[in-house]
């Protein structure tokens, strides 16, 4: 019959004996290192001063020619007004609110430079359907001001594009089911309120036979809101805003 196994002896560890000053001179430091490498590093104060909004410059198109004008005028047609006597066109199957119609070079003196070369547009008009659904609008708008703008085709329309993105339509404008009157300059505070960063005197609007037809945004050639100046806005008392 085999023998039974004894559990062996576990050896104990053996600490040498201090004195209850030595133990707290050693513990304490141990301690304090535990805890640090349990919580990490402390990390330096947090800088809350916010950053200063600033737009980069390399990501701003440059200008293969003479750029001759002032600042640009982004005029956004309200796409119900003119889908009402242009009910084929190619934007109006989409019920949008305000569309692109364009990004204007104009002068400080009022006027505006227009067919200033004979320069071809954009090689792939279709990259732009989503701000020019109809290409003989691309064509237009290219061969009228984008010649005037000192950039290449692609060049003016993705700036276009980016300034078209930048504005926030008013969800009572974009959210309207049935038609409306307001006063011009009701309008254009609603504009101001919903975009921030656009003062109040940077925005005008056109009308036609009392219908809000376009709102107008001053821009400077790197998108930075101005003041319109001699930009014409519209003198009804009220106007008219049918639905998308």
């Amino acid at each position: 019959m085999p023998r039974a196994r004894l559990p062996q002896r576990q050896t104990l560890l053996q600490l040498p004996c201090y004195s209850s000053g030595a133990m707290r001179k050693i513990i304490l430091p141990l301690l304090l290192l535990s805890l640090m490498a349990c919580n990490g590093p402390v990390p330096p104060p947090a800088n809350t001063t916010p950053a200063p909004l600033r737009r980069s410059h390399s990501t701003q198109p440059q200008p293969t020619g003479s750029q001759n004008f002032d600042y640009y005028l982004l005029n956004l047609s309200w796409s119900p007004e003119f889908c009402y006597s242009h009910p084929d066109a190619a934007e109006c199957g989409r019920h949008a609110s305000f569309v692109l119609h364009g990004l204007w070079p104009q002068d400080t003196n009022g006027s505006y430079p227009q067919h200033c070369s004979n320069a071809p547009g954009p090689a792939n008009p279709s990259a732009y359907s989503d701000i020019y659904p109809d290409p003989g609008l691309l064509e237009h708008e290219w061969q009228t001001h984008g010649t005037c703008s000192g950039l290449p085709p692609d060049e003016f329309f993705g700036l276009a594009r980016t300034a078209f993105d930048l504005i926030k339509v008013p969800s009572q404008l974009a959210q309207l089911n049935t038609q409306v009157s307001m006063a011009p300059e009701q309008i254009l505070s609603l504009m101001a309120e919903s975009n921030p960063s656009i003062p109040r005197s940077s925005l005008a609007l056109s009308c036609g036979n009392n219908y809000l037809t376009a709102i107008e945004v001053c821009l400077d050639k790197q998108l930075h809101p101005i003041a319109c100046g001699p930009v014409r806005s519209c003198r009804a008392v009220s106007v008219r805003i049918p639905p998308p």
